[in-house]
């Protein structure tokens, strides 16, 4: 990988390369130069080592979008401190959890939150400093504009390649995991800095800053997903280490209204989405007369589906844009990525792959094409689960000598090498001793065009052992229809045996399904 890379070397250097009067963050009404935003992180970097913080310290993040998150990691990064995400929407034993597995040294957190931190604050002894954005912070805590105000020199470290960042799951398969990344790894992963995406990554700093100072590279990235999700952050940090801006919805949830409306003020040229959650909304905006995107080339998503439809919908309005698709996990990045552009607009979503990706079967055995496998992904990868020995064992296997990461995807395999997402293994339906993947039966539900979104799981059933069973965003008067045109495209089996029709499909902030409420609402009714 050439010279040795972390965002905290970059950090410290980026600074003295990019115009200081160009944006670094733009949230709202609010834009921090880059002037200022090199200035101010080297401040809080220099606060958390006053409060005792040292390199490899964790530093967690409890905070919505805004732009304390993300000075809040440049400055850990300087610090050779560990980024910690935190969900904000956990109870106060959910995030005493969170804090106490990271051993969370520095927290940040929203002002909306300070209550639920001091509830659990006689169990954080490990943390050296609390840190609330905005509001009047109480006696226990600093403020954070405050720390960054204050003017101090850059702290004179060494930064290695393999200084950590952790990116904590979604706990959907039990508590959250903190997956242990090499900074070095993340960087490479992301493009390592190249000119254009897809070229050659950089071999040294010098070459990085010398594409920053000639705007080489340079990315405005609308980030519409929360930063505490993984491909939210990820992208907001790589469009930050490459001299870029990152810009973030004011809205305390997703407002697509909002997301038009600053393509149009802030002409981002990409954006980042979490699949149809973000997408639909985005595009039912668009398509009610509410802007222009025409500054857009790229939308890259991650984390879940993004249906052929709506892809096909979004390049309507700008049919130069080039979506997507990027196959990864909390565990794995790089594993796929599907391509769309005006010539193969509506195709269905098929993943290539380089030769680090690999299907195999139960018995760790490469599949033959059309057969259903896991998906393995090796090459770079995170070091493991952080003080979980059992789950990394379980995860991260060893294939004929070579580490890979099964995060529990499965897929078809076509003639071609490509293939066809199928979902996660452990929501798989057992009905009637037939498998079936929700993902698969929820991508087309939403074919349907009464249908804004859906999910699908099993319900206990006497007859099946499980029932496929659908929550979607229609009219009840759809219902008849809708199972009518999932029943023209599927096998029999793989139809809802039970519909029910809602306001709104249960999804988190971050676009991910609400399988637990989504449960609910069917065993209510």
């Amino acid at each position: 990988m050439g010279e040795d890379w972390s965002f905290g070397r970059i950090a410290a250097a980026i600074g003295g390369a990019v115009d200081p009067d160009l944006p670094a963050l733009i949230h709202g009404d609010h834009i921090t130069r880059w002037g200022d935003f090199d200035r101010r992180t080297d401040a809080l970097s220099a606060a958390y080592v006053t409060a005792g913080a040292v390199p490899g310290d964790k530093v967690a993040h409890l905070m919505r979008n805004n732009p304390a998150y993300l000075e809040t990691t440049f400055a850990a990064f300087k610090a050779r401190l560990v980024h910690v995400n935190v969900n904000y929407r956990y109870t106060g034993e959910e995030l005493l959890y969170i804090l106490e597995n990271s051993d969370a040294a520095v927290l940040v957190f929203d002002a909306d939150f300070a209550d639920l931190v001091d509830e659990i604050r006689p169990s954080l002894g490990q943390v050296k400093l609390f840190v609330q954005v905005g509001g009047s912070p109480p006696a226990w805590a600093k403020e954070h504009d405050e720390l960054a105000k204050a003017m101090a020199a850059p702290l004179a470290l060494t930064h290695r390649d393999d200084d950590m960042l952790f990116i904590y799951t979604g706990g959907t398969t039990g508590y959250p995991k903190g997956v242990m990344w090499d900074q070095s790894v993340i960087w490479t992963m992301l493009g390592g800095g190249a000119a254009m995406m897809g070229g050659a990554p950089l071999e040294t700093l010098d070459a990085l800053l010398d594409n920053v100072r000639a705007g080489i590279g340079r990315r405005r990235l609308l980030v519409m997903p929360p930063l505490m999700h993984g491909s939210g952050f990820l992208m907001g940090l790589y469009a930050i280490a490459t001299g870029g801006t990152a810009i973030t919805l004011p809205g305390a949830s997703f407002h697509p209204i909002e997301a038009v409306a600053a393509c149009a003020r802030h002409k981002p040229n990409s954006a980042v989405i979490v699949g149809d959650a973000f997408a639909r909304p985005f595009l039912r905006a668009l398509d009610n007369g509410g802007g222009d995107i025409a500054s857009l080339d790229l939308i890259i998503s991650s984390g879940t589906m993004w249906s052929p439809e709506v892809k096909a919908g979004l390049l309507r309005h700008n049919p130069k844009m080039m979506l997507i698709d990027a196959l990864g996990s909390s565990e794995s990045i790089g594993i796929g990525s599907a391509v769309q552009g005006a010539h193969n607009a509506g195709e269905a979503t098929r993943f290539v792959h380089d030769p680090d990706t690999i299907l195999v079967d139960e018995n760790l055995h490469p599949v033959a094409p059309g057969d259903v496998g896991r998906i393995a992904r090796g090459g770079l990868l995170p070091r493991g689960y952080y003080k979980d020995a059992a789950k990394t064992a379980a995860t991260f296997v060893t294939i004929d000598g070579k580490r890979y990461a099964m995060a529990g995807d499965h897929a078809v395999l076509d003639t071609d090498g490509a293939f066809t997402l199928m979902g996660r293994g452990n929501q798989c339906i057992n009905t009637g001793g037939e498998k079936v993947f929700p993902e698969e039966v929820e991508e087309m539900l939403k074919t349907y065009p009464a249908v804004d979104d859906a999910l699908v799981f099993g319900m206990p059933d006497e007859t099946w052992g499980q029932c496929v069973t659908a929550v979607v965003e229609a009219e009840p008067s759809e219902v008849t229809a809708i199972l009518a045109h999932v029943r023209r495209h599927l096998a029999g089996y793989k139809v809802p045996k039970r519909l029910l029709a809602v306001p709104s499909v249960p999804r988190g902030p971050n676009g991910k399904a609400d399988y637990a409420a989504a449960k609910a609402m069917a065993s209510a009714l």
